[in-house]
């Protein structure tokens, strides 16, 4: 019950608020006290900060060659599938790995029950496979699982 409160006096505060010409308003901690409380209570502030992602998963071909082939930034393919025991195992130690590169890569997840069409069209044949892919060329690929040192010099090789 307070959750909900609290969310729609977040709701009302946000949507409340003037925005600038285009789009919406960065949101700030003043902005997101709540004005209607009663008075001599105490006001809420909900502070925000800013997570700096280094995976995705894609959601359709077009969301695929947006953030992935036609990226700037390098990117690691993560081909699994939800039934995989080692992609449970993978997915996990190669973000870790990625995040550790502070940018010089990202890494994409694509599940190939949702994504036949992509894990065909790269010649997926077993979970987990990752690709590099760099400038919308695969550079480098390898298929199950590798432990953190194989993950890093799977990583420098890509980044160069």
């Amino acid at each position: 019950m307070a959750q909900r409160l609290l969310l729609r006096r977040f709701l009302a505060s946000v949507t409340s608020r003037k925005l600038p010409q285009g789009g919406w308003a960065p949101l700030t901690s003043k902005a997101l006290q709540t004005p209607q409380c009663s008075p001599g209570g105490p006001a809420r502030t909900v502070f925000t900060t800013r997570v700096c992602s280094t995976s995705f998963n894609i959601q359709d071909g077009p969301d695929f060659q947006d953030r992935v082939v036609n990226s700037e930034t390098p990117v690691v393919v993560d081909f699994h599938a939800q039934w995989c025991g080692p992609c449970k195992i993978l997915g996990p130690r190669l973000e870790k790995m990625v995040a550790k590169q502070r940018g010089k890569v990202v890494m994409a997840k694509v599940d190939i029950d949702d994504h036949t069409d992509l894990a065909i069209e790269y010649e997926v044949s077993a979970v987990p496979t990752v690709l590099a892919i760099k400038n919308g060329d695969v550079v480098d690929k390898f298929v199950g699982i590798k432990d953190e040192d194989q993950l890093e010099a799977f990583l420098k090789k890509l980044i160069g």
